[in-house]
């Protein structure tokens, strides 16, 4: 435990020193400025910015708080996981690309506590910037538009907190397996968007998917009720984690132990 506790503090300065803890942060405040402020301003930007002729009155519905909170959720699922995914990408492969893993792993450094380190600071940074633009677009959502309920609300955020933690476990495991952080990235993104995909496609035979938990967030905070295959997704994303976090420590372990002996 003092070894991992330890790692995480370095990682932790790390990403510290390279302002990993501002600017990531950051996008997902902006995106979760953005979503309701926009649906509650776009008849004026239209109006103004649009080009529509004199004299032309068009109506729009405002959409209502799950829809603009749905809405936000979706600028997460593309931008906020391409901020993600871009930040991670080295977490693993470059240092071994700089050697600097040499250095930490020449003391008795046990490899286990040496991703779990990782894994855990990726999944608080990423958790943490969700949790803040979460909060944010939830205020002016209910500033501008409306409320929704405290346990609509909370069952959503969990069930896509769920979704960025199986993300962000596949940054890692693509990270230890392939050198190159271009493969990684590329990897890791068209998987997601290929999971997403299958899910709203045939949602019906991807129900134990972890790219079904977006809609199952959409449906909580529309309905406040758990969709079909809701729990069979979670316990699958799950199970997917631990088995990808398992398989990302014995790859690492393989590799390194080769290169040691090599």
């Amino acid at each position: 435990m003092k070894q991992w506790t330890i790692l995480f503090k370095k990682e932790f300065k790390e990403s510290l020193r390279n302002f990993k803890w501002v600017w990531i942060p950051l996008v997902f405040i902006l995106l979760g400025i953005t979503q309701p402020v926009t649906s509650y301003y776009l008849p004026e930007i239209l109006k103004n910015f649009g080009g529509m002729p004199e004299g032309v009155i068009m109506e729009f519905p405002m959409p209502t708080a799950p829809q603009v909170l749905a809405e936000t959720l979706g600028q997460f699922n593309q931008i906020g996981i391409l901020v993600l995914v871009l930040a991670f990408m080295g977490v693993v492969a470059g240092e071994r690309n700089s050697g600097t893993n040499i250095m930490v792993l020449v003391k008795p450094v046990s490899y286990t506590a040496y991703m779990l380190s990782k894994w855990a600071h990726m999944t608080l940074l990423a958790f943490v910037s969700y949790l803040s633009g979460f909060l944010i677009a939830l205020y002016y959502t209910y500033q501008l538009i409306g409320s929704v309920p405290a346990s609509d609300v909370v069952s959503g955020f969990v069930v896509y907190t769920l979704w960025l933690l199986f993300v962000t476990t596949i940054v890692l495991l693509f990270s230890t397996i392939f050198k190159s952080t271009a493969a990684v990235a590329a990897l890791t993104l068209g998987l997601s968007i290929i999971l997403s995909l299958l899910s709203s496609i045939t949602p019906e035979l991807m129900q134990w998917s972890p790219g079904m938990l977006a809609s199952h967030s959409y449906y909580l905070f529309q309905t406040g009720e758990a969709n079909d295959g809701l729990w069979l997704s979670v316990v699958s994303t799950v199970l997917l984690v631990v088995a990808m976090l398992s398989i990302s420590v014995y790859i690492f372990k393989k590799k390194e132990v080769a290169t040691h002996t090599s």
